[in-house]
């Protein structure tokens, strides 16, 4: 395979490296509270993983 014969400038090259900054991150319903959690994640809203009770969440109080 060839090399290359001309320097790709520092633009060209940050547009390459740039694709996967920015990106929304995937979101699915949690089961149990039906709130937006991202998955292989204990729900921040009810702390249920996998159908089970891992954490227990305290509101705060104002």
């Amino acid at each position: 395979m060839a090399n290359p014969t001309h320097r790709h400038s520092r633009s060209r090259r940050d547009k390459r490296r740039a694709n996967w900054k920015g990106q929304i991150p995937n979101l699915v319903e949690c089961p149990d509270c039906k709130e937006l959690k991202i998955p292989h994640r204990v729900c921040t809203h009810c702390g249920s993983y996998n159908g089970k009770k891992i954490l227990e969440v305290v509101s705060k109080e104002l």
